[in-house]
């Protein structure tokens, strides 16, 4: 203990000098538990600009959303696919009431009649029914009226060729315009000869079953184009295909079912065969015979 040196025994510039350094440490000390070296002004900052960053990522997301849906263009709902009616948002059950429709061989003809065929909701209605491109004769039909010169009855003989009718002339038919007329014609001119009967109009795109009565109450075929026909009980699958409307699948198809009734005893028994073209049949049965 007598080497033990008391603080008491340093001189008073000691003791001064002593106290002065442990003030110095006590106000470092606290200066550093009591200052705060981040800066809240550039931490506004950086979450201001990543909530910009944010925004504009998100807008760059909605854009390329909207790029990726897939576009719609003007059509005629009477031929919506399986697979067009999918895109669109149908049911299934929506999609077979229309072609169950359309196999009656009739047509919708406006928005309210689609939805009215296929029950669909009004939202689906509300998005697809502005894309709906009918044809002219029900987007702008002619004026009715209570006698027009198609209704008149006529004979065979008052009756003008369809295969040298104009255009100008089949217009005189309620129903039918310049676009009409026009593809009437064009669809004669791919054959050599024409029509080779009143039956082919209903493969003219646009023409309804009462405009037809209404051009064959004027019109008919009488030069009918000569077409090559066939024995439905002896022609090949290559002599089937040659027909309209159709194909080699269903070529085979009617091979295949003649062999299985060891022959057809009517052309009527084609509506049987598998995937068979029904609505077409009058057209079919022009190239086939029986003999």
């Amino acid at each position: 203990m007598k080497h033990t040196k008391s603080h008491f025994t340093f001189t008073k510039k000691q003791r001064n000098g002593i106290f002065l350094l442990l003030l110095i440490i006590v106000l470092i000390q606290c200066f550093y538990y009591f200052s705060s070296f981040s800066s809240y002004d550039d931490f506004d900052l950086k979450t201001k600009e990543l909530e910009q960053f944010q925004k504009e990522v998100d807008s760059l997301k909605l854009i390329q959303q909207e790029k990726n849906k897939p576009k719609i263009y003007p059509f005629n709902p009477n031929y919506i696919t399986d697979y067009k009616g999918y895109t669109l948002g149908m049911t299934p059950q929506e999609i077979d009431r229309l072609h169950h429709y359309r196999n009656q061989n009739k047509w919708v003809n406006s928005a309210s009649e689609f939805q009215q065929v296929t029950k669909v909701s009004d939202s689906l209605l509300g998005k697809i029914s502005p894309y709906f491109k009918f044809p002219e004769w029900v987007t702008n039909p002619k004026p009715k009226t209570s006698y027009t010169y198609s209704n008149i009855p006529k004979t065979y003989h008052q009756k003008i060729d369809l295969n040298v009718a104009t255009a100008k002339q089949l217009q005189r038919v309620n129903g039918i315009g310049e676009k009409l007329s026009d593809r009437i014609v064009k669809y004669r001119n791919t054959f050599v000869g024409g029509f080779a009967s009143d039956v082919e109009l209903i493969d003219v795109y646009g023409l309804s079953p009462e405009v037809i009565a209404r051009i064959t109450n004027m019109f008919t075929v009488k030069t009918p184009r000569v077409i090559t026909t066939y024995n439905l009980n002896s022609a090949t699958r290559d002599e089937l295909v040659k027909i309209p409307h159709i194909d080699y699948e269903i070529a085979n198809a009617i091979i295949e079912q003649r062999t299985l009734r060891d022959g057809f005893k009517s052309i009527d028994e084609l509506t049987k065969v598998k995937d068979f073209p029904n609505q077409k049949i009058e057209i079919i049965q022009l190239y086939l015979t029986l003999d």
